[in-house]
């Protein structure tokens, strides 16, 4: 049976594609390789977050007039690249919110750094604090006031003649964990300002990619694999030999 032409999906992803392309999508999630510099949800900024982005690209995708649901189930910072999984109904966003409670959920980032992590692969635990009004953490070795365990592995995939590159699971997911468990052993993220890197990126973003989830899909119980490729130019191209 054909759609009513006012019923059939059209795909507006070329006016979207500054702030991300999609990945995967189906009638329960929508999965978005996410730009840097992109917010992911609302803060006072008042620049228009991620959510907002999908919703808008969803209307239009399928001519919908009113309102549409893209609840956020994780969120990655602001300078950081990659994957994104947002659910299209409350349902959805309710089982995939209690399979993150349950640390159901395996993430795996790529960073690159200037400096080569040793011993080359490592589990870190830490306790962190948080700085609201610098908006920086702080890892600790011993647990300390108001501090939050987190836990990371880290691995050593490769190397150029400048930089390393580094896989990243943490296994919790704190703000700016990532960022500031690796800076704690010497391996700032290339451009990562807050976190002692010596000098920006051109484009303002870190070196910091959100690059695969595994997942059990909420409605199908289907394992979901899916994978989102960094930036292109460099420093990834060199050390993805693309």
């Amino acid at each position: 049976m054909l759609l009513d032409s006012t019923e059939q999906p059209h795909d507006p992803i070329q006016e979207f594609e500054h702030f991300f392309t999609v990945v995967f999508e189906d009638n329960h999630l929508i999965a978005v390789n996410k730009k840097n510099g992109v917010l992911v949800q609302g803060d006072d900024t008042g620049d228009k977050p991620l959510s907002e982005l999908v919703k808008e690209y969803l209307k239009k995708k399928y001519n919908k007039p009113g309102n549409v649901f893209a609840g956020v189930i994780h969120r990655i910072d602001r300078p950081v690249s990659g994957l994104v999984l947002l659910a299209k109904t409350s349902k959805a966003l309710e089982r995939m919110n209690k399979q993150f409670a349950d640390k159901k959920i395996q993430k795996a980032y790529l960073m690159v750094s200037g400096s080569k992590p040793n011993p080359a692969s490592a589990k870190l635990v830490h306790w962190l604090t948080k700085d609201a009004k610098r908006n920086i953490a702080k890892a600790h070795t011993s647990e300390v006031k108001e501090s939050k365990y987190c836990e990371l592995s880290y691995s050593l995939l490769t190397s150029s003649d400048r930089y390393f590159l580094i896989e990243v699971k943490p296994v919790t997911g704190r703000s700016h964990q990532i960022r500031c468990q690796m800076a704690s052993i010497g391996c700032v993220i290339k451009g990562d300002l807050k976190y002692g890197a010596p000098r920006s990126n051109p484009d303002g973003g870190i070196c910091l990619h959100s690059h695969k989830l595994s997942f059990q899909h909420p409605v199908t119980g289907d394992n979901m694999q899916l994978k989102a490729d960094p930036p292109k130019g460099e420093p990834w191209n060199a050390l993805l030999k693309k």
